[in-house]
């Protein structure tokens, strides 16, 4: 019985691989006859349609070419294959397609006519670009170009420039480092005439610190403490002789830059005309000067202010009536 069993068992396996090629063998068949329709198909629509691009027909005949190429079962590595050399047929086909193209472009483009600037025009319906060559202005070469903005000129203008500044500066220093001899009074009503040496460069606090150790009543009283008056103008402490020298300044009753004496700052002929003669500085104390600041001729001082214009100067005491 059990061999029975298995006899059974074989021939019915045996009869269903028989049908299973034969409906393998059937399909393969109605895949061959698909595949010949749809290739009478696409010779039909070449045919009907040859006015269409080169590049066009060549990739349809390239995907005919394939399905022909795959009728029924085939294996992958195959199908690959087949693909592949198809493919890179289509493409050698294209670039040659393109270049026969490009070639009958070139060939069909007409050149480009030139027109020399000045030339007489002539009336044309020519669709064709036109070139216009204009002539380049030549220069002048006796021309004054110095007032054009020249990078050059400029920067050696502006070195020519700093170095004058820097030899201007070296020559001041020199300047302010040469000595001179001021004349002075010491002022506690009346004048007690003295000199002391300097320096251009001296400020006024340095040249009241030398009164101090010529004076013996000045000895005892701080530069602060003191005043020093220059043609009836109290000059603060912090400016130089040097400033009123390269300035020349003037102040009420004569000129600032000048500091030696004389005996009158009046021509003799003619009291209404100024001289560069210049009368003694005054030094005193600040206590003396808040005491009797109301007096002639503490009342004419006022303190120096190098925005302003003093004008003529006059040494008279204000207060006094004109004589008519």
């Amino acid at each position: 019985m059990a061999e029975d069993h298995e006899d059974q068992r074989v021939e019915y396996l045996r009869r269903q691989r028989e049908k299973m090629r034969a409906e393998l063998e059937q399909k393969r068949g109605t895949a061959t006859t698909k595949a010949a329709t749809t290739a009478n198909k696409a010779i039909g629509r070449q045919t009907s349609s040859r006015q269409r691009n080169d590049f066009v027909i060549k990739e349809e005949s390239v995907e005919n070419k394939l399905k022909l190429s795959t009728i029924g079962l085939v294996k992958l590595e195959e199908f690959q294959r087949i693909k592949g050399e198809l493919e890179e047929e289509r493409q050698r086909a294209a670039a040659k397609t393109l270049a026969v193209h490009n070639g009958t472009i070139q060939k069909n483009k007409k050149p480009k006519r030139t027109t020399v600037a000045g030339q007489k025009s002539i009336l044309s319906f020519d669709e064709d670009d036109e070139v216009v060559l204009v002539k380049k202005a030549r220069k002048n070469p006796t021309v004054d170009t110095s007032f054009l903005p020249d990078k050059d000129r400029e920067e050696e203008e502006a070195r020519l420039r700093e170095e004058l500044r820097r030899k201007w500066l070296c020559d001041q220093e020199s300047v302010k480092k040469e000595p001179i001899t001021v004349t002075y009074s010491y002022w506690d009503g009346s004048g007690h005439r003295k000199q002391a040496r300097c320096v251009k460069g001296d400020t006024i606090a340095q040249f009241l610190e030398k009164c101090k150790a010529q004076v013996p009543e000045l000895r005892a009283s701080s530069v602060d403490s003191l005043v020093y008056v220059k043609e009836d103008l109290i000059i603060p402490h912090h400016y130089t002789f040097y400033d009123f020298i390269i300035n020349k300044a003037r102040g009420k009753s004569g000129p600032l830059f000048s500091f030696d004496v004389h005996d009158d700052v009046r021509l003799t002929q003619d009291v209404r005309i100024e001289k560069d003669d210049s009368h003694a500085g005054k030094v005193c104390e600040r206590s003396w000067y808040e005491r009797n600041k109301h007096i002639f001729p503490a009342n004419r001082w006022e303190i120096f202010d190098p925005e302003k214009n003093y004008g003529s100067y006059t040494i008279r005491d204000s207060r006094k009536p004109k004589f008519k």
